[in-house]
């Protein structure tokens, strides 16, 4: 049903499915940089072509809204949400014979902007797995947030700019409802401005926020930055900011220094360890294909009595 040749291919509908090198037609799970190429024809949801678009100057998209099946090359193929950012989604391909399930990035926890994700039964299931290290369990949500929320208010009393590094697709969306919910003034980078014009036309409500600009850009609010701007910088002069980082790599300690920032709070967009094994029970697969994590993974599946492998070894150029 499927093959690995640089990337997972759904063989009988020759689909490469989030590829980073052009292909004649090409899923997209989602539109970070990491998942897509400008393909001669693309194939994902409504939102991501929005933002392939937008991001990639990408070409012809074939819309594949959620839920509703696409019959395509003798395979029937649907998506559905994966909780990760606007219009993220996981695809299912049946032929008759088997189903695969593959994941792409996915959380099965609460957000903000994304819809929750869904993750029907499949015989074989290719599952991203970034967090697939015990340690890598998110703290509670609340938790995290009203920290979060104390440490901007303590920085804002203090006249001082609260500079939150996050990715413009998807962390800083999401990162501006959270903090807008809580009656905070954010202020977004011009290219995280642009992306969330694209959750405005989508219908997601991202709360009252302002366009960061080099005049209001040391006044107390919290400005959201990409996290290049770490290094160019040159369009922004923050004077004394406090830094942070939300990601899930903040559970290591390291981060806050690896990162350059005074504050380093785990909140993600990817499932954790343990929702990694609630994302196999939920679609009880025969087989298992890990990618884009540990490789140690896998041996914990199988430990856990799951017949699992890594994909994307060469011994896997072959059909399955």
């Amino acid at each position: 049903m499927f093959h690995y040749d640089r990337a997972l291919k759904i063989t009988r509908a020759s689909l490469a499915v989030d590829a980073t090198h052009r292909q004649p037609r090409g899923f997209i799970s989602h539109a970070h940089s990491d998942h897509m190429a400008r393909h001669e024809m693309a194939l994902c949801t409504p939102a991501t072509g929005l933002l392939y678009r937008l991001r990639m100057s990408g070409g012809p998209v074939m819309e594949m809204p959620y839920r509703q099946p696409l019959e395509f090359g003798d395979v029937r193929l649907t998506t559905y949400p994966a909780g990760h950012c606007l219009g993220s989604a996981m695809l299912l391909a049946e032929d008759g014979d088997q189903s695969l399930l593959y994941t792409g990035d996915f959380k099965l926890g609460a957000s903000a902007t994304a819809e929750a994700a869904e993750l029907p039964h499949a015989d074989v299931l290719v599952m991203e797995t970034t967090y697939g290290v015990s340690r890598y369990r998110m703290p509670p949500r609340e938790e995290v947030l009203d920290k979060f929320e104390r440490l901007i208010r303590i920085t804002l009393d203090a006249g001082r700019p609260a500079v939150v590094y996050a990715y413009a697709l998807g962390k800083a969306q999401e990162i501006t409802r959270l903090l807008t919910d809580r009656g905070l003034l954010v202020r977004q980078h011009p290219s995280i401005a642009a992306v969330s014009q694209v959750y405005h036309q989508c219908g997601v409500d991202l709360g009252p926020y302002e366009l960061l600009t080099p005049e209001n850009c040391n006044q107390p609010a919290v400005a959201i930055v990409p996290p290049r701007s770490r290094r160019s910088g040159a369009a922004f002069d923050f004077i004394a900011p406090v830094k942070f980082a939300v990601t899930g790599w903040s559970i290591d300690e390291s981060t806050r220094y690896r990162q350059g920032v005074d504050h380093a709070l785990p909140i993600s967009d990817h499932a954790d360890f343990d929702e990694l094994f609630e994302a196999v029970e939920r679609v009880q697969p025969r087989v298992i294909y890990c990618t884009h994590g540990p490789e140690s993974f896998v041996d914990r599946l199988c430990e856990a009595g799951h017949e699992a492998y890594p994909l994307g070894r060469a011994w896997q150029k072959r059909l399955f």
